[in-house]
């Protein structure tokens, strides 16, 4: 067993799940988690799920998978270095996306302005409707019966929801909490207003290294932009120069893995350094105290922070805004609302077992229809949801 520290989640005190089962005797709880989210339905379709780029256009740039998978692998050294439970912050970091629609963050926005009437869509929220109702596995219940840690930590992947006032926190004080996240704590209390446990903290953090370091890569194999433009980043800058002066005349696609591999340490040395930091100064002696505290205990120093936030800018300016890009995004944006507006009007028009599901809780109530239609939606594939416009539609983009 690893040493693990006291502010760390403990698996044999689990808050639990909630339908109980006997404990496996050969995985701790935090295991199965990660392993039920592996195996899952949901997980599979991130393969063909965008990240940024529309994955027919090359088969080396990131999907939600390989994201996932990477952000697991940077829990999972977060983790170990600051005495936490690895195998829960690697069960977050794999489920971290399951709630993202076809098309990136652009079909997120489309599903988000159809379901407007009907409560919005969030994709953490999305996230615990299919970990608690949409994945169909087990007999005994619908959702793949997380741990209380694994959910919170899900739910709260970008901090707490509510405020110490019990009002909704500035991500959604505009629009109030998202109904799937209002729905479950009904039944299973995720203290909404509290911070997450370290390891989902840990786990978010590698999200933010692995997105900007990654989207680096990606922008660079892909030409949207080229070195002497993110040498405009000082900081990008100086570890541009560092490998020029070590590896004169180093081929092009070499240099790309020695400037992401370079950001990727960096980001990840400060983040344990400044974590461990928090940890101490807090004098928190479990995870419940990390919980509790007014602040995140993971984190960069205001150093690295700066730099992030510099990259971030570049990335939005020179990449997700790139015309090719836009483009892109805005017809994907224009799929996402053609199936979410003819699928609504004809419930019909989707396979049996929606359909069936869409009328009958049409019948009751036109917002549980939608949320219906919209599960239908966010569960497609960026290949699927292509091929269904295709049939429902006469002309579709090829989104290239």
């Amino acid at each position: 067993m690893p040493w693990r520290a006291p502010y760390a989640s403990d698996a044999s005190r689990s808050r639990g799940r909630l339908f109980p089962e006997a404990n496996s005797p050969t995985r701790s709880e935090f295991q199965r988690d990660r392993d039920r989210i592996l195996h899952s339905t949901a997980f599979r379709r991130l393969a063909h799920k965008t990240q940024v780029f529309i994955p027919h256009e090359g088969d080396h740039y990131r999907t939600r998978l390989t994201h996932s998978i990477e952000v697991g692998q940077i829990a999972r050294a977060l983790a170990r270095a600051l005495g936490l439970d690895d195998d829960l912050a690697e069960a977050l970091a794999l489920g971290h996306d399951l709630g993202h629609t076809p098309f990136g963050h652009t079909g997120e926005d489309a599903l988000d302005e159809a379901m407007r009437p009907y409560g919005g869509f969030d994709h953490n929220a999305q996230a615990l409707r299919i970990v608690t109702k949409l994945e169909h596995r087990y007999a005994s219940f619908d959702g793949l019966n997380l741990t209380w840690e694994t959910l919170e930590g899900l739910v709260k992947h970008n901090g707490p929801l509510l405020g110490p006032d019990g009002h909704p926190t500035a991500r959604y004080a505009a629009r109030g909490l998202p109904e799937a996240s209002l729905e479950y704590a009904t039944m299973h209390d995720l203290r909404l207003d509290l911070f997450a446990g370290p390891e989902a903290q840990a786990a978010a953090i590698a999200d933010d290294i692995a997105y900007n370091a990654h989207d680096i890569d990606d922008g660079l194999r892909a030409g949207l932009f080229d070195f002497s433009q993110l040498a405009e980043v000082d900081y990008l800058r100086q570890r541009i120069e560092r490998i020029d002066a070590l590896h004169p005349g180093l081929e092009r696609q070499r240099c790309i893995h020695e400037l992401v591999r370079r950001v990727i340490t960096d980001f990840i040395e400060d983040a344990i350094n400044e974590s461990a930091a928090r940890l101490k100064a807090s004098r928190v002696a479990s995870a419940d105290e990390v919980r509790a505290l007014d602040h995140a205990i993971a984190g960069f120093s205001p150093v690295m922070a700066a730099h992030q936030q510099t990259i971030k800018s570049f990335l939005f300016q020179n990449m997700y805004r790139h015309p090719d890009i836009k483009r892109i995004r805005v017809e994907a944006a224009g799929v996402a609302r053609d199936l979410f507006n003819i699928l609504f009007k004809d419930p019909e028009l989707m396979p049996p077992e929606w359909a069936s599901l869409a009328i009958t809780r049409g019948a009751e109530d036109e917002a549980k229809m939608a949320r219906v239609v919209c599960d239908y939606i966010a569960g497609m594939t960026d290949r699927y949801a292509l091929a269904e416009h295709q049939r429902l539609f006469d002309e579709t983009p090829e989104l290239r």
